[in-house]
This record gives C-alpha cells, structure tokens and sequence, in this order.
C-alpha cells in the first residue's frame, strides 16, 4: 500500500498566515516593551548619578563642580555618561542640568531610536519628572523642566 504522508500546500499556507498574524500582533507590543525597558534603564542610571552628586557633595560640600572640566552643568565626571552604563549600545545621555551648593537638576535625554521617548528629570529633593512631549529636536534637558509632568509613568 503507498500511503502518502506529509502536508498539502494548503495546510502549510494556512500555517504561515496564522503565523504571520501572530508576528504582526507581537511585533509592536515587543517594540513597547524594548522602549519601556530602556526608560526604566535610564530611570536607574539616574538614581546612580544622583548617588554620585551626594557622594560628591559629601567630600566636597557641595554639588557643583561634578561636570566635565569642573562645570556646573554638562556631562557628569562623576559617574558615566550614557545609559546602559555598560555596554556599546546608547539610549540616553546622562547630563547634569543645573548644580549649586545645595541642589541638584539631573537629566537623562534619550538618543538613537529611543529619541521621542521624552527627557527623564531628577531633582536633590528626590522630585522626578518626564517631559513625554518632547519632540527630540534638539532640546536639552535644561529646556524641558518647565513642561515637565512631575512623575516617571505614564498618564500622569
């Protein structure tokens, strides 16, 4: 007896369109997740800085001086400047926006493909916040705390 075994080309068609619609529905709700994941990274990375200022201020007694070449804003000589710390890829930069002899503004600017994302903002006084409305032109963390939603999620 000569029994044919296998699949028809029909039943393999209907197999790759069902997972094609698979893929179609997973792929953006994976997209979210990367770009969520990479935020929270940010958020961390920043917690970290804002340890660094208060060890600087620490030793120093006070909070400025902590950026490149002894600034008061810029890119942090303290601690790294870019989220992930480790690793090649970059999401953020990580900035000191404004520094005095009691406070601290730290922002994390996103880059690359999470550019859009919004500025992340930190504050000495712990106070967080997320300009999401930024459009990723160009504009520095500095520019983005007065439209800043005073939280890290999202509908605040």
């Amino acid at each position: 007896m000569n029994k044919n075994n296998g699949f028809t080309l029909i039943e393999l068609m209907i197999v790759v369109v069902i997972v094609g619609l698979l893929a179609a529905v997973a792929y953006p709700s994976y997209q979210n997740s990367l770009i969520k994941a990479r935020r929270s990274d940010a958020q961390g990375a920043l917690q970290g800085l804002a340890q660094a200022m208060e060890r600087n201020y620490t030793t120093n007694g006070t909070y400025a001086g902590a950026a490149t070449a002894g600034a008061d804003t810029g890119a942090p000589t303290i601690f790294s400047v870019k989220s992930p710390i480790d690793g090649n890829a970059t999401y953020y930069n990580l900035k000191i926006v404004v520094a005095g002899a009691t406070g601290y503004t730290l922002g994390a600017e996103p880059i690359g493909i999470q550019s859009g994302d919004g500025v992340l903002i930190l504050t000495s006084t712990g106070a967080r916040g997320w300009d999401v409305d930024d459009d990723a032109n160009g504009t520095a963390a500095a520019d983005s705390i007065e439209s800043t939603e005073w939280c890290w999620k999202e509908g605040c």
